[in-house]
């Protein structure tokens, strides 16, 4: 952990200095490339040591692939060597050499380079293999119209900005950052003559950097004064159990569930920031007309801590990872998109048994959650009042469904999750069966899926 905090401050000081000196008016993409290259090696095996050999042998293997494979089938066979190589590394680790369990180890940035591998292998599929009828207007524009040559794909996948703690970002994306297109492709979607300006401006990531490293700083605090006070473990303390009313649990599953995210919002805000620092992440500019950094962030703390809906919350909690499952699983999968994501995901994650437990209890609470809002929500719209005391208790349901939903993913093991759901009698687990049952909803097929994503992209090329 020591060695992961250094190598991400360290990591934003070349950030700096790769921004300043080896900008594209200074440097080539080829140095450029090269240079995020080293440097991410270096980091690699700086932090993991021998164990970091594990990422080049799934870079390499993959390259292969992405060069002998043919179009029709490079998703699918980098799909699964990469999802096959992680899921054994991560079984190794845990039940053959014994060691991982709650540590920062070499699994960490695995999971993000299978994460870009199998983005690039799909939107190489896409933009290749595929008609642009075929693909929605997302997947046209991510496409990837030629194999990347051996500097560019390991410059993506083990740049020195992302290859410890990520996040994912797009090739497309990543390959305009290191030619220098990156914002200026973002500017010209504004008519900058019409706010006055005579040129493009030249917006800098400095004050999107110092706000976010605020934001790690407090996160840090918290972690070191929270997260040890408030121990998951201790909501299936016997004498915890004995002595505690059952809303009284609850409230204090909720300050659990609070004390244990800090330390993810300090790892994906610093390295948000790193990328910024670079240059990297430039996402547009908002209706104010405030230059937004927030292309690769992977949270949204306010949209967090106030979501009235799982899906809300879903959609701010770990960004790149549900844009990644999104655009390899949800919008490819023929049928049950939620089902499949949701398994994917935890099979991403690893395979202690709590994974399993909160990824196959979020399928059922989403489905659930998706059924009440769409039969409901509409009778509470008719005054703000209503609408005030609708958004009052979904916030209430879904800040708690969420604890009672990730309660595993921390615990881990089989034995503490049952203690723990028997302890709150599976009560989210049965409401939620009686929601579907009572509110059935049809699944999306793949085929109604494609009729709308065909008919946004005939809006679009349209307008």
């Amino acid at each position: 952990q020591i060695n992961f905090v250094a190598c991400q401050l360290f990591a934003l000081l070349a950030a700096f200095w790769f921004r300043i000196y080896l900008s594209p008016s200074h440097a080539s993409s080829a140095v450029r490339h090269a240079f995020a290259t080293v440097f991410g090696i270096y980091f690699a095996v700086f932090c993991f040591g021998w164990y970091s050999i594990h990422l080049f042998v799934l870079v390499m293997m993959n390259y292969g692939i992405m060069n002998m494979a043919s179009i029709p089938n490079i998703h699918r066979y980098s799909f699964v060597v990469a999802m096959g190589y992680l899921t054994l590394c991560h079984i190794s680790r845990i039940y053959i050499f014994h060691y991982g369990i709650l540590t920062t180890d070499f699994s960490g940035p695995l999971m993000i380079i299978t994460q870009k591998i199998t983005t690039l292998a799909c939107q190489l599929h896409d933009g290749i293999g595929r008609q642009a009828e075929e693909l929605t207007a997302e997947q046209n524009r991510l496409a990837v119209k030629s194999r990347p040559s051996l500097l560019e794909y390991l410059s993506y996948l083990l740049n020195f900005m992302s290859i410890i703690a990520g996040p994912c970002s797009n090739y497309k994306d990543y390959i305009a950052f290191i030619e220098g297109r990156h914002v200026h492709m973002k500017l010209l979607e504004v008519n900058w003559k019409q706010k006055g300006y005579d040129r493009l401006p030249d917006p800098s990531p400095t004050g999107a950097v110092m706000y976010k490293l605020c934001i790690t700083l407090v996160s840090l605090i918290l972690f070191l004064t929270l997260t040890k006070n408030f121990p998951m473990a201790y909501i299936i303390d016997n004498e915890f159990l004995d002595k505690t009313p059952f809303f009284s649990r609850l409230g204090y599953l909720y300050v659990v569930t609070q004390a244990a995210k800090p330390k993810y919002y300090f790892a994906w805000t610093l390295a948000d920031a790193v990328n910024n620092a670079a240059g990297y992440g430039f996402s547009g500019v908002d209706e104010r007309g405030t230059f937004r950094w927030d292309l690769l962030s992977n949270l949204n703390i306010w949209n967090i801590e106030t979501a009235t809906s799982f899906k809300m919350y879903i959609e701010n909690w770990n960004i790149q990872t549900a844009a990644w499952l999104k655009r390899v699983c949800y919008d490819r999968a023929p049928w049950y998109p939620t089902a499949l994501t949701f398994i994917l995901s935890a099979l991403w994650h690893g395979i202690y048994p709590g994974y399993y437990f909160t990824f196959l209890t979020g399928i059922l609470i989403t489905l659930a959650a998706r059924a009440i809002r769409n039969n409901c929500r509409h009778y509470f719209l008719s005054s703000v009042p209503l609408k005030i005391a609708y958004d009052v208790v979904t916030w209430a349901v879904t800040q708690l469904a969420v604890c009672y939903t990730v309660a595993p993913f921390v615990m881990l093991a089989v034995e503490p999750t049952i203690k723990f759901y028997k302890s709150v009698y599976f009560h989210m687990h049965i409401l939620s069966i009686l929601v579907l049952l009572l509110l059935p909803t049809r699944p999306q097929t793949h085929s109604v899926r494609r009729a709308q994503n065909q008919a946004m992209l005939n809006s679009i090329k349209s307008k």
